[in-house]
């Protein structure tokens, strides 16, 4: 299984969600190998703070590193290059797309989203950094996204401390600690959200790849260039006042 996490921005939990779920494959006793794709050398960066349950290697030894490996997960440069973006992706299974609810990172997803529908690469969306205590900004990001005709993983990831905490100790979010070594009381709430995500990109994978894109990508480009404007979406600013309008 070949997974490829992407975003045009920083800031999008991209290493954060590469980290988590090869620490879930990780936990089903499946060989994982994370490929650090990105020039910060983010996801290196995490492992060498702690001990996680899997190989972490720079992209220029990912050729031999992965040959044994069940699962592949390519933490991505944040680009909005089209040959890049080939590069890196084609080959995948499926190229997963952080975001926060953030309008100028949902806008970001959906110009990244297009150059994967050019390159007839499968692409999802996750939508990270989420706070229960504003739901409503996720639920109308959502819908933004899907308007977009993109697909959005059911499963949200939420904004957590114990994230943080996580990453600075090298671990996986279950292990979250502070300085005094108290486990963080919330972190079982991130750690069953990334389960969850594995589970949603298990169930889209196992199916044949010609349905998995039909899943994914319900609208064509062109419906994209056909839009009419509809007020209830005016909050997104210009971009987002956009709904589809029939095409003749």
């Amino acid at each position: 299984m070949f997974i490829t996490v992407s975003g045009q921005k920083g800031g999008v939990a991209k290493t954060c969600t590469s980290i988590h779920l090869a620490s879930v494959w990780a936990g089903k006793g499946l060989s994982v190998c994370v490929v650090d794709a990105d020039r910060n050398r983010s996801a290196l960066a995490y492992a060498i703070r702690g001990e996680l349950p899997f190989s972490v290697v720079p992209v220029e030894a990912a050729a031999k590193a992965t040959r044994s490996a069940d699962v592949v997960i390519t933490d991505g440069q944040a680009s909005s290059d089209e040959e890049e973006l080939r590069h890196l992706a084609v080959g995948s299974d499926l190229v997963l797309l952080p975001t926060s609810p953030k309008a100028r990172a949902v806008e970001l997803t959906v110009e990244l989203a297009r150059l994967l529908q050019i390159v007839k690469v499968p692409h999802a969306v996750l939508l990270v950094k989420v706070d229960t205590r504003q739901q409503r900004a996720a639920d109308e990001a959502r819908a933004a996204l899907q308007t977009f005709g993109l697909s959005v993983m059911t499963s949200e990831i939420p904004l957590l401390a114990a994230f943080d905490k996580a990453e600075s100790l090298g671990v996986a979010v279950f292990d979250a600690a502070d300085d005094r070594g108290r486990s963080d009381p919330r972190r079982m709430a991130g750690w069953s959200a990334y389960l969850s995500v594995a589970q949603e990109i298990e169930c889209l994978i196992s199916k044949p790849l010609s349905v998995v894109s039909r899943s994914i990508n319900p609208l064509p480009m062109s419906a994209l260039a056909c839009w009419s404007p509809r007020p209830s979406v005016r909050r997104w600013g210009l971009r987002w006042d956009f709904w589809p309008s029939p095409v003749a």
